[in-house]
């Protein structure tokens, strides 16, 4: 069994960190720190002329389908930049919801569009501080009409359409397509540590929506949409922590203190050692969850929350290892490395924070010893 990516997907790895590279300073990201813009819409818009938007759509539906390696590298390489585009909500979330749960209608009309980046979209499933579970759920569809608050929705500021998780007259938990731009909404900026992330909380009163599909199976439809997504992320987070050890790495050999490389040091040496270690345990663990996640294997849930928990692991200890290893000028507004440490928090709490998904992991390998 080969857990390693493809020569495709690394070629089109390549392809992309050379792009970004190029169209993705960290002068983008600080345009939307300085409240500038929102997001780069420019790259947006490359990114769906580079084919990365649809990398997932089947080609009847106006995508590449490339596949689920290729959406992994392509989200690693968005991490290793900190590309200020709305790339986790609408492609691992918003996407993924519609092409495993859209009506034939709502495939033809949404994910040409969402392939083409002509309208952006984001996954309302929180409901205030607190992990992922049914029993939070409060948000309720009546006669076609949702009513409740969904807080935080991260990139619901520029989304054009949302899929909530919500309850129907039944009380059973389902997907419901949500245009953005109806009455009844009311959206309210929420201040996050990440600023690049632009955060809100939605309050619904009677407004509009329509079921995504039919093919539910309640809560089990949103946990599997978030372990697909947190295979993606992690492959995020991997890009960020690579970048962040990169950082560290490259100043250790330009600074110099009592004339030497403050590299030469073995305490210096040793933080860098570990940040080498936890990102190459993250990457096999998200290679592992790649794998999964193509495969269709039932192995997904249990890869999910182990990639997921080492790039989470991997991410901030990088990034808190960078910062230190700048000294002063590491936590000052000019240097680049607070960034990355303020998208490192972030990510470890968009799907469910590490208490979650360790819970989620001890269940399913008790669940894997009671079968044996």
């Amino acid at each position: 069994m080969n857990f390693d990516i493809s020569e495709d997907a690394k070629a089109v790895a390549n392809t992309a960190q050379d792009f970004l590279r190029e169209h993705s300073p960290m002068t983008a990201i600080r345009r939307v720190f300085d409240k500038e813009i929102q997001y780069d819409a420019e790259l947006w818009k490359s990114m769906a002329e580079l084919g990365w938007l649809g990398a997932g759509i089947p080609e009847k539906y106006g995508g590449v389908e490339m596949g689920a390696e290729v959406l992994c590298v392509l989200a690693e390489e968005i991490g290793r930049v900190l590309a200020p585009v709305p790339f986790s909500t609408s492609v691992s979330l918003a996407t993924s919801a519609i092409c495993a749960h859209g009506s034939e209608a709502q495939k033809n009309d949404l994910l040409p569009k969402l392939a083409a980046g002509e309208v952006i979209g984001t996954f309302a499933l929180a409901e205030g501080n607190g992990d992922p579970d049914a029993s939070r759920i409060k948000a309720k569809v009546k006669n076609g009409r949702l009513s409740g608050k969904k807080y935080p929705v991260t990139d619901g500021s520029i989304a054009d359409f949302a899929v909530v998780v919500a309850r129907d007259e039944a009380n059973e938990i389902g997907l419901y397509f949500c245009d953005l731009s109806t009455s009844g909404i009311t959206s309210t900026p929420i201040e996050t540590i990440d600023p690049s992330r632009n955060t809100v909380s939605f309050n619904f009163e009677n407004a509009e929506v329509e079921p995504l599909g039919d093919a539910w199976l309640g809560w089990q439809s949103v946990q599997n949409l978030l372990d697909q997504a947190a295979i993606i992320l992690a492959f995020e987070q991997l890009g960020g922590a690579q970048a962040c050890l990169e950082m560290a790495r490259d100043y250790a050999i330009e600074r110099y203190a009592f004339g030497r490389p403050i590299g030469s040091f073995q305490a210096v040496k040793h933080k860098l050692a570990n940040v080498y270690i936890a990102s190459e345990l993250a990457r096999s663990n998200a290679y592992y969850g790649a794998w999964a996640l193509g495969e269709y294997s039932t192995e997904l849930s249990q890869a999910a929350a182990t990639a997921h928990l080492s790039a989470c692991k991997a991410f901030q200890l990088a990034a808190r290892e960078n910062i230190q290893t700048h000294g002063g000028m590491g936590i000052t507004w000019e240097a680049d490395c607070h960034m990355y440490f303020r998208r490192a928090r972030t990510l470890g709490l968009e799907i469910g924070g590490p208490i979650f998904w360790q819970e989620r992991l001890m269940s399913q390998l008790e669940q894997q010893a009671l079968a044996g």
